[in-house]
């Protein structure tokens, strides 16, 4: 965990953040922006700056050097000023790149969507005519084509967009197809809609990310093909500049008067990686998944405040004792908090239940213990937490991780994202054991095999031999708690292991973590949102609401007698069988305000 060393105060969601603001977050994204901003504002000022003729020559003034006096960036070899022919080289240049980007990426956005959507026949008839393209290097099909056409810009133009069509219709194709035959495009059919305008209205905005970053990526590229061509003099035609023959023009003073060549250079750079950085905000921001009020993407470590407090540990016996916890979400100079003075224990061979609707902090508490707070935007303010007698707050990163899976384990709530889809369950269970133990492969083989079995997978020895995907839902949990026990962890935190499955599944996955926890003499942290999960396997119970610990106790008592109103609403929502009417009358006393609709 890394520290801050300052921390701001908390203050109120200023409510949706715009794209403007989502855009000027992302630094590099911000810079590419302002720069790409400048040279377009310059490019397009260029007819009404007092520039001098950039086709004008003066062999009198050949080869000033740059800041010369009425020649600021120097001439050229024939006398024209450098500086005039930059900008409208540049201003030329740009115009074809994006001109030829979005020829490119209407073509090839469109085929990609059309292979994607129909599949079948026409995908594969589609893919065979792009991998055609494809075989040939884009830079000699563009060099053919242009011989073809014959020299000249708009020649270049054509050739440099349809060399480019199959990099998007690959890139979008591969998109189209994950997106199909998903739940949404399911019933956007099923609503009546056509075709057509499925592909409009339900693929193509899942795209179109894709299809943004792509152009940012290929509109460099191909301003850095026009300039191939125009340095080959297969572009621009002289005395017509544009930033490749610039380049073609000076190379022959390269050594003699080397700003001839690096001015234009230099300029292409500018521009390629200014697009580029530019290219990846807008793609963040076109993503709704993306706006999470800050565009850093997580570092390895969670954040921990270099000034926050550290209470002294109050329950010596505890496995894992928690005191004081603070954790916030950063927004800028915003701060949301989301943990707030959270202070629990676990003994060993003991049970505790952390119960809360969603959204009350229950899994960042968790996720608090082992330092896996994404950072940014989340930050450990205050407080301590005690793993037997560290504080993994304070150790080296070097032994946070060695304590990982063999002091504290977890149960992810759904096992389908946590487990790799590509490698078998059995070699995922014998990575989780050869973390901490050195075993040959055939033993770890085996010790695997018996996880396998003892948390009840039938023919286990044949199942650790499937992928994820081969399994049920409760099969997949199973195999995750396997994980959970290769290293025999004093500790097991289950972030609603049991929220993704069925009643019957559910039943045995609990009835499974009980008697391991029995067995074992472990102690088990169990994260839920159900009185009644609660009630069957916890012995003690903390009851959270806005990130708070509003009520602890034991099971029993808080089930008999519960003193906070929050937690007399969440046992009320618990049904029973045979109350029938009567339950929406006991939880219309506990609304009152919804009486008369549950009524």
């Amino acid at each position: 965990m890394t520290p801050v060393s300052e921390t701001s105060a908390p203050s109120a969601a200023s409510g949706r953040i715009t794209s403007w603001r989502l855009l000027l977050n992302n630094r590099l994204a911000a810079a590419g922006l302002l720069l790409i901003g400048l040279i377009a504002v310059l490019i397009l000022l260029v007819p009404v700056l007092p520039l001098p003729d950039p086709d004008a020559t003066a062999p009198a003034d050949r080869l000033k050097p740059v800041f010369s006096a009425g020649h600021l960036l120097g001439t050229d070899q024939l006398g024209r000023d450098i500086l005039s022919r930059l900008l409208w080289g540049t201003r030329l240049s740009v115009t074809v790149g994006f001109t030829a980007t979005l020829i490119a990426a209407l073509l090839g956005s469109a085929i990609g969507i059309v292979a994607g959507y129909v599949g079948g026949r026409t995908d594969n008839a589609i893919m065979r005519g792009i991998d055609m393209l494809m075989a040939f290097p884009y830079i000699l099909l563009a060099l053919a084509i242009v011989a073809a056409l014959g020299p000249g810009l708009m020649n270049a133009l054509y050739a440099i967009a349809i060399v480019n069509i199959p990099f998007f219709a690959r890139n979008v194709r591969g998109v189209t197809l994950g997106y199909a035959h998903r739940e949404f495009v399911d019933a956007a059919r099923l609503s009546g809609k056509g075709h057509l305008s499925v592909m409009f209205t339900e693929v193509l905005p899942n795209v179109a990310p894709v299809i943004v970053i792509t152009m940012s990526t290929t509109a460099g590229w191909m301003i850095l093909e026009t300039a191939g061509l125009s340095f080959l003099g297969l572009g621009a035609q002289p005395p017509q500049a544009d930033l490749g023959s610039m380049l073609g023009e000076g190379r022959a003073q390269l050594f003699t008067a080397p700003h001839v060549s690096i001015v234009p250079g230099v300029m292409i750079f500018l521009i390629v990686i200014s697009l580029n950085v530019l290219g990846d905000g807008i793609r963040d921001i076109l993503d709704p998944r993306l706006r999470s009020g800050a565009l850093a993407r997580p570092g390895p470590v969670t954040e921990v405040a270099a000034d926050r407090s550290i209470p002294a540990r109050s329950q010596s016996d505890a496995v894992v004792c928690i005191e004081g916890l603070e954790t916030v979400f950063r927004n800028g100079s915003e701060i949301s908090p989301a943990v707030n003075g959270v202070s629990l224990h676990v003994k060993r061979g003991e049970c505790l239940g952390l119960i809360g609707e969603s959204g009350s902090g229950k899994s960042v508490t968790a996720l608090s213990v082992m330092g896996l707070v994404a950072s940014p935007p989340g930050v450990i303010r205050n407080g301590a937490i005690y793993v037997g007698d560290e504080d993994v707050l304070s150790i080296p990163q070097t032994r946070l991780i060695s304590l990982r899976g063999s002091r504290v384990a977890y149960v992810f709530q759904d096992p389908l994202t946590t487990l790799h889809p590509m490698y078998p369950v059995g070699r995922q269970v014998e990575e989780a054991i050869a973390a901490h133990q050195s075993l040959g492969a055939s033993e770890r083989r085996e010790k695997a095999i018996a996880l396998l079995e003892k948390v009840g997978i039938p023919d286990p020895r044949e199942r650790a031999k499937h992928y994820p995907h081969q399994l049920s839902g409760g099969q997949r949990q199973r195999i995750g708690i396997a994980m959970a026990l290769a290293n025999d962890p004093d500790v097991i935190i289950a972030d609603e292991p049991t929220t993704a499955l069925d009643v019957t599944v559910q039943a045995r996955i609990l009835e499974l973590l009980r008697d391991l926890q029995r067995e074992r003499g472990m102690a088990l942290l169990f994260i839920t949102h159900d009185f009644g999960v609660v009630s069957e396997i916890c012995d003690r119970v903390a009851v959270m609401k806005d990130g708070e610990i509003v009520e602890t106790g034991e099971t029993r008592a808080v089930l008999a007698n519960p003193q906070h109103d929050y937690t007399k609403r969440l046992i009320a929502c618990v049904p029973e069988l045979g109350t029938g009417v009567a339950f929406l009358d006991r939880v219309a006393k506990i609304f009152p305000r919804q009486k008369t609709e549950v009524s």
